[in-house]
C-alpha cells in the first residue's frame, strides 16, 4: 500500500487513502492516551475500554500510530491488543501508568515497559 494522501480531522484522527483508494483510518497516540486517561480516571468502565479497542483495533483498515516512532508505533499495537484480549476482570487500574510509561518508550526503555505492562497491568 502506497499513501496517496492524509488528512487530519477535529479529532486528530487522519483519514489516509491508499493508492488502491481504500480510506484508512489513523488512530493517534493522543486517541489512545484519552481513553486510557477516561479509564484510569474511571470515567467508562472496563467494558467500554475494550470495546473501544475492539472497534478501534480489529479493523485491518485502520492504521495504529501513523507518524509516531517505531517504538510507539510497537507499543501502541501491543496496549491495544492486550486491552481487546483480555478477559475484563483480568484488568489493573494500575495498568493505565504501565501502559502510558509503555507509550513513552524509547529504544533503551522499551522492553522493561512492554514487561512491566505486560505483567502487572493485568492481573495472573
Amino acid at each position: 500500500m502506497g499513501i496517496k494522501t492524509a488528512l487530519a480531522d477535529e479529532h486528530m484522527a487522519f483519514t489516509v487513502i491508499d493508492t488502491d483508494g481504500q480510506k484508512m483510518t489513523d488512530i493517534s497516540k493522543a486517541q489512545l492516551v484519552e481513553q486510557l486517561h477516561l479509564w484510569g480516571t474511571q470515567k467508562i468502565s472496563n467494558e467500554q475500554l475494550q470495546d473501544w479497542m475492539v472497534t478501534h483495533y480489529d479493523p485491518p483498515e485502520i492504521a495504529i500510530g501513523l507518524g509516531e516512532t517505531e517504538w510507539v508505533s510497537e507499543a501502541m499495537n501491543i496496549i491495544m491488543n492486550e486491552y481487546e484480549l483480555a478477559k475484563l476482570d483480568k484488568f489493573k487500574i494500575e495498568g493505565y501508568q504501565f501502559a502510558l510509561s509503555f507509550l513513552d518508550s524509547d529504544e533503551a526503555t522499551f522492553y522493561q515497559r512492554k514487561h512491566n505492562f505486560v505483567h502487572e497491568g493485568f492481573s495472573d
